[in-house]
């Protein structure tokens, strides 16, 4: 038993025994090379052990004829795309470490409904968790069914939706594709001034959350392998009466950024609801001249200066740790109490499974699709992705930062529908990582989901006004919020 490494030579010693025969030199030489790559390649272990990670996109442009309107999400009805201004995107990441996979995906859409979020978690296959959140775009078309030629008849092509299942499917597969290990660098920025909010009380979510995922020995100035950013605004810059196919800021701060650091950019919408808005942000060019809401002046200039808030998070990132990697998800049934919504299923302006509603958020069972007497509640999901040092919260709709950091009002305006509602439990004050990150409309779209105490459909209105604010229109119902953050603190406490 020789060897011409003393370690191999010690190694092969202590096993021995092992073999229940006597070892031929033959087998032993052969064993030694191997043995000898084992021991002498710290590096291989290491990279063995650093997050892998792969981007892809997809163009998810609908295109626009004369002979098959297009209906344009997000403000009234019959607002038809008379072309593209700029293309709508898939954008994927996939993260891996030893056995886990996730993927995230953000679409340049008003949303998407979870059984077509579900339709393609069953086409992929060898995934921990497939999360696929919208950026609640209002320039784009419509794939919920509110904004169709009027209020009766759902703005949808199916298949359209179709080609949106067909091209997630092909960016993840090309995202798994392109793993590589990955060095990460988180950085947060804060710009109340970027930020409108429309209803009160004011409370902002103000704060951009960027990643950068790096070659683990990069030289110098080498690109990034990708990009991830986050920020809590509505795309809406563009306004109602703009009525070609665009990306609103969005895709002006994938540009911005893949320009300055020459990489994939996934751009996720996180906390959207209150409202938080571009529109009335006072934004100017580089002149100083004021730019006006609904011109594509006012849109590129702010998708550049949310570039830059996350170029400004970059520069003062540090390393992060962003493995080991879970994801949890909680399935929830929420009462639909919106009377337009109801009105939208009937009609099938809206088309989703609807569920008994039994008094209990955590099973119910499928309703006849003529049901109207009954009470009806929807199927939806909470999920909540432990990234290492990174806790990312997802929610199925507009959350209102009030949930998220813990602000809902308190004492309750005396004109509140809801003021002895006792207070949800804040989203971030569950997570006990040290950085943190929302992702709105993350695995489906229900709307607006508004604090109980502030939900305010009934006379007298909260703040002296002599009408109600804008938001329950678009929300299931009061019960909402206290459901979904019940359901997320539970999750995130293993319950």
């Amino acid at each position: 038993m020789h060897s011409r490494h003393p370690i191999i030579h010690s190694l092969l010693v202590c096993l021995a025994p092992l073999f229940p025969f006597s070892p031929s030199p033959f087998l032993l030489v052969s064993l030694s090379p191997c043995l000898l790559v084992f021991l002498s390649s710290p590096s291989r272990a290491a990279d063995d052990d650093l997050l892998k990670v792969g981007f892809g996109e997809q163009d998810i442009t609908p295109v626009v004829k004369n002979d098959k309107p297009v209906y344009m999400a997000g403000f009234g009805q019959n607002r038809k795309a008379t072309g593209v201004h700029d293309k709508l995107f898939a954008r994927t990441i996939v993260l891996q470490h030893e056995e886990c996979k996730i993927a995230l995906v953000s679409l340049d859409v008003i949303g998407f409904f979870q059984p077509n979020v579900e339709k393609v978690r069953g086409r992929l296959k060898g995934f921990t968790h497939v999360l696929i959140s919208s950026t609640h775009n209002h320039e784009g078309p419509d794939t919920l069914g509110l904004w169709g030629p009027n209020p009766f008849t759902s703005g949808v092509d199916p298949d359209y939706l179709k080609s949106i299942e067909d091209a997630v499917v092909k960016a993840v597969e090309d995202a798994d594709k392109a793993l590589k290990p990955a060095a990460s660098v988180i950085g947060t920025a804060t710009a109340p001034e970027l930020l409108h909010d429309s209803r009160e009380p004011y409370v902002k979510h103000d704060e951009l959350v960027a990643v950068s995922f790096n070659p683990p020995k990069a030289e110098k100035d080498a690109p990034p392998l990708g990009l991830l950013v986050q920020w809590n605004c509505h795309p809406e810059t563009l306004d109602s009466k703009n009525t070609e196919i665009s990306a609103d800021f969005v895709g002006y701060t994938v540009k911005y950024l893949n320009d300055k650091y020459h990489c994939p950019v996934v751009y996720l919408s996180g906390t959207v609801g209150g409202l938080m808005s571009s529109l009335k942000v006072e934004v100017k060019n580089e002149k100083g001249d004021v730019l006006e809401d609904g011109t594509v002046e006012k849109t590129e200039r702010y998708g550049q200066l949310i570039g830059q808030l996350a170029e400004k998070a970059l520069k003062a990132g540090k390393p992060v740790k962003l493995f080991p990697l879970e994801a949890h998800t909680k399935t929830v049934f929420v009462p639909m109490v919106n009377p337009l919504y109801k009105l939208g299923r009937q009609l099938g302006v809206l088309k989703r499974p609807a569920y008994l509603w039994k008094d209990d958020p955590s099973k119910a069972e499928p309703a006849d699709a003529e049901e109207i007497e009954k009470p009806l509640c929807v199927r939806t999901e909470v999920s909540w992705l432990h990234l290492g040092e990174l806790d990312v919260a997802c929610f199925p709709g507009e959350i209102y930062p009030e949930l998220v950091l813990d602000k809902v009002q308190d004492p309750v305006d005396p004109g509140a529908d809801f003021p002895d509602a006792p207070i949800e439990p804040g989203v971030y004050k569950q997570l006990k990582g040290p950085y943190h990150m929302m992702i709105g409309l993350a695995g489906d779209e229900i709307g607006y989901i508004i604090p109980k105490r502030q939900w305010d459909e009934k006379p007298p209105f909260c703040y002296g006004r002599k009408k109600p604010q804008y938001g329950e229109v678009n929300s299931i119902g009061p019960d909402t919020a206290p459901i979904l953050c019940k359901a997320f603190k539970e999750l995130v406490q293993g319950k």
